[in-house]
């Protein structure tokens, strides 16, 4: 009997992706229910700490590394539920077949980044957080804290977006058709369900508001496709966008139509009314409009049946933030106020409790929410800190403006390896950090938004980074 290299991709797929991510925490979908004794007392286990992060990934990573950088005295303790790191950047490169990249690619162990570093980890559940008594309770015990740092990352919003589905129904969205925008289980479930599938159509939706990662569903629609045409599986990849923005727009439209005709299709103003996980159909509503001035629109419910979903649903801060009952936004995300002043304009610092920052998607910066930004605001975090702890003054204006702040590739093609990418210049806008983005052609010759060139940038920014964090 002759196997197919796709046969092989299901006989290997799950004990592949077991290995891949040996070690997660089974909360990787669901936060545990908060729990134990309200008695705010430190638990001598796990003491007080000057600083403490509540988030493994980039920004709290980084916040954590470049205090040990600025003193190594300093006593920082990440709090992080899961044991092992994924990285969602360049995963989608994964799902695209590119050469080389697999789950393990994507995984890391926290126990070199902390050896090489300095800092400590703490493997837990974060269930509240006590703000007057300066604790924060977890899964594991109490935790005590000089100045916290809230870099969470996002959750879903299921309920707000889809009212009617109860429990039961939510749960299996996430079993049947991943988000996966938050790294652990649903990167290896979407993996699972993309490289076992046959002939069909695989359906993505974009959701409107703030998400983590405006490319990612777009890059991830150009990957699938890359994987499908390479496996020689008949379908087309669908998005289903609920609104008509397009991350790096212009440049994606390019690939699609250059790359993937006939393979990748957009469809605009479309939302989602319900799904049958088990008949594998969803129900959308699709507005038309006649031209850019028109508000009210055409609106029409349809039907679409799938092989693969990729639902994402509409995303909102972690929990944690309204744990912490820190000021936010009154958008449906929930951004973290951040504090401002004559003296510190903008600030990494909360407007409700000068002992508490953030960083990374949840800041109320207008900056975008990518694992580069993370990057960068959590060096800028720790500077701040590091002043504070210090009795003296550090203002991230100094900084600003900042030109290529944000760095973002996105892969579109594997065979050649080729990439487009948007460059962001950080500015004070008021009382936030904002941003200025351009799209670059990377193939200036042929006039093309992609380039070989960005392919391997791709790949170097993920492996500088990783370097940032674990080395």
């Amino acid at each position: 009997m002759n196997i197919s290299r796709r046969d092989l991709f299901k006989f290997a797929g799950i004990s592949a992706a077991a290995a891949a991510v040996t070690g997660c925490s089974t909360t990787a979908f669901d936060q545990l229910p908060k729990t134990g004794s309200k008695n705010s007392a430190v638990n001598s286990k796990f003491g007080k700490h000057q600083v403490v992060i509540i988030g493994g990934g980039f920004g709290g990573m980084t916040v954590a590394k470049e205090l040990k950088k600025l003193d190594s005295k300093f006593d920082v303790l990440i709090i992080e539920k899961n044991d092992s790191f994924m990285s969602c950047p360049f995963s989608n490169c994964n799902l695209g077949g590119i050469e080389g990249v697999s789950l393990s690619t994507l995984t890391h162990d926290y126990a070199q980044a902390i050896e090489k570093n300095g800092y400590s980890m703490l493997t837990a559940v974060v269930t509240d957080i006590d703000r007057e008594n300066k604790v924060v309770h977890t899964s594991q015990g109490v935790v005590g804290y000089d100045i916290l740092v809230m870099a969470p990352g996002i959750d879903y919003n299921y309920k707000g977006q889809f009212p009617t589905w109860d429990a039961g129904k939510i749960a299996k969205a996430k079993r049947m058709a991943p988000a996966a925008l938050i790294p652990g289980g649903e990167h290896v479930a979407l993996d699972r369900l993309v490289k076992n599938m046959e002939d069909g159509d695989v359906v993505i939706t974009v959701p409107k508001g703030k998400y983590r990662c405006p490319p990612a569903p777009f890059e991830r629609a150009s990957m699938i496709a890359n994987f499908m045409k390479k496996e020689g599986i008949k379908g087309k990849v669908i998005i289903l966008n609920e609104t008509a923005e397009i991350a790096k727009g212009a440049a994606f439209k390019e690939c699609w139509k250059d790359i993937n005709a006939g393979v990748v299709e957009h469809m605009d103003n479309c939302k989602i009314v319900d799904v049958d996980f088990d008949k594998k159909v969803i129900t959308y509503a699709q507005t038309v409009f006649k031209d850019k001035e028109e508000t009210e629109g055409v609106t029409t419910t349809k039907t679409m049946s799938y092989g693969v979903f990729n639902l994402i649903p509409h995303n909102m801060s972690n929990p944690v933030v309204e744990m912490s009952g820190v000021a936010t936004t009154p958008d449906g995300f929930k951004k973290v106020k951040m504090a401002t002043s004559a003296e510190k304009p903008v600030s990494f610092q909360t407007a409700t409790d000068a002992s508490i920052y953030a960083v990374g998607d949840v800041v109320g910066h207008a900056i975008p929410p990518s694992g580069q930004s993370a990057i960068w605001s959590g060096k800028e975090c720790a500077k701040e800190i590091a002043h504070a702890l210090q009795g003296k003054s550090y203002s991230v204006a100094s900084s600003l403006p900042y030109k290529s702040a944000n760095v973002c590739y996105s892969m579109v093609n594997g065979n050649p390896e080729e990439a487009i990418m948007v460059n962001h210049e950080f500015m004070v806008a008021g009382p936030v950090i904002g941003s200025k983005g351009s799209v670059p052609k990377g193939d200036e010759a042929g006039n093309k938004f992609r380039s070989k060139g960005l392919g391997k940038a791709t790949r170097d920014w993920y492996r500088g980074a990783m370097s940032d964090l674990f080395n």
